[in-house]
């Protein structure tokens, strides 16, 4: 059965001319050198129908199930499990709305870095619903995605800037006619001036500008309405390294916090995300540094990396997480690291039960207290970035023209293709951010 909520389940860039650097052939610790990926010109597509030997075909998506998902288990037994019981994470101010109790982040916002466009993309349904430029210039080449707890999205340019869009069309801001101009799929993506959905877009002049992640917002109860969102972001200039803090409703820029000290080779700050209290965490690829800014009063403390980081995230008991090959657990109250080898690349995303799901040719699942690897399920091709969708599905997003969508309890596959470019292991679905709590948001 596929993971639903509260279902019980078992656990089992494409790099531009001016991007980020490669994963290795083998996976490593992703601190190669800058290359430009064949396999640039695809043009968007449908999602692909393919039905290999021994697989299934659901409804124009490849569907592969790998067998026994689990490592070092006999295939009949079906391991350990979690509860995805996603009633203890926030609702959605959506739940007022739509007067159920049902969580309603369904899309996952892939960032189509060489066409410089984002796709949203249905969890549920696989459909991409939308596809949108992220600059005027149509040059950003943005990479990571972040989604509110409103469900919206922002896009932080490579080249500089930063873009909201809303995920709802009702959200939407229709122009004097009163029809709304909106893309409804990869081969409709309106010009910059017609995209209606876009909410804003604030340029900044940074020459590496990779990180985005949502604070919560403080919920109103009179209102059933999220307010005071806030968004971060970091970019870097020459030595210099900024980590900005935006208002989410207008993309006002309210604080620029200079991080003085912290080398910006490796690309400034490389990933970022928050903790329950909204706090900004960002990493550096390779063995860098490790950035915190406070909300409220903006102080700044940095750490030594560990070891060499690409992706990462913060889970839902606060601790830091840098991912490559190794898998590299920061405590901020005792200031001190874990480590272990695990084999992976790229990005990582805790579960919200007890394991991290980690990039790479094949997905692995650690656990988050022992570090011990729990889970490995080999993928159709390498993936640079993972996610959790609200359904417990986990998405692994390539560097080709794919996105694929596991179900962890059945080690079932499926594909999402079309994409041009795919660049993204930012908190792409929202899962992240509701995961570590806090804010304001009503609690069941």
């Amino acid at each position: 059965m596929a993971p639903r909520h509260l279902a019980l389940i078992t656990l089992g860039t494409l790099l531009t001319a001016c991007g980020d650097p490669a994963p290795p052939n083998s996976e490593g610790d992703g601190s190669g050198e800058d290359t430009t990926l064949p396999g640039t010109t695809t043009e968007p597509g449908p999602t692909t129908s393919t039905t290999n030997p021994g697989t299934s075909s659901n409804s124009g998506t490849t569907s592969t199930t790998e067998p026994d998902p689990t490592t070092g288990s006999d295939p009949d037994d079906t391991g350990p499990s979690v509860y995805f019981d996603l009633g203890v994470i926030p609702d959605s101010p959506m739940f007022c709305e739509e007067g159920t109790g049902e969580v309603e982040f369904s899309y996952i916002w892939v960032a189509n870095s060489t066409q410089s466009t984002i796709s949203k993309i249905n969890t549920e349904t696989l459909v991409e619903e939308g596809r949108y430029y992220t600059r005027p210039d149509l040059n950003g080449s943005p990479s990571r995605t972040s989604v509110s707890l409103t469900g919206n999205v922002a896009t932080a340019n490579r080249n500089g800037g930063l873009t909201k869009f809303y995920a709802r069309p009702e959200r939407c801001d229709p122009g004097a006619n009163g029809i709304l101009s909106t893309s409804t799929g990869p081969a409709d993506i309106k010009a910059w001036d017609d995209e209606e959905c876009r909410a804003w877009h604030t340029p900044m002049a940074y020459s590496s500008q990779r990180p985005v992640a949502w604070t919560q917002g403080v919920f109103n109860e009179t209102s059933c309405e999220i307010e005071d969102e806030k968004v971060w972001t970091a970019g870097a200039n020459g030595s210099n390294i900024e980590v900005l803090l935006v208002d989410g409703d207008t993309g006002v820029i309210e604080a620029t916090v200079p991080i003085p000290g912290v080398n910006a080779n490796f690309y400034g700050i490389y990933g970022a995300a928050v903790d329950s209290e909204g706090n900004f965490w960002g990493s550096q690829l390779s063995q860098g540094t490790v950035v915190n800014v406070d909300l409220q009063t903006l102080a700044v403390q940095t750490w030594p990396m560990a070891t060499s980081g690409y992706g990462m995230t913060v889970d839902q008991d606060g601790y830091v997480w840098t991912c490559s090959s190794m898998a590299a657990r920061f405590d901020p109250v005792t200031e001190t690291w874990q480590t272990a080898n695990v084999g992976a690349s790229g990005g990582c995303m805790p579960d919200g039960g007890n394991i991290l799901w980690m990039a790479g040719s094949t997905l692995r699942g650690i656990n988050r207290q022992t570090l011990a690897i729990e889970y490995s399920i080999p993928l159709p091709s390498y993936v640079h970035g993972v996610s959790v969708d609200y359904q417990g599905y986990v998405w692994g997003v390539s560097m080709g023209t794919n996105a694929y969508r596991v179900d962890p309890s059945t080690g079932l596959i499926d594909t999402v293709g079309g994409l041009v470019g795919p660049y993204t292991y930012s908190d792409m679905t929202g899962f992240a951010l509701n995961n570590v709590g806090g804010g304001g948001a009503p609690s069941g």
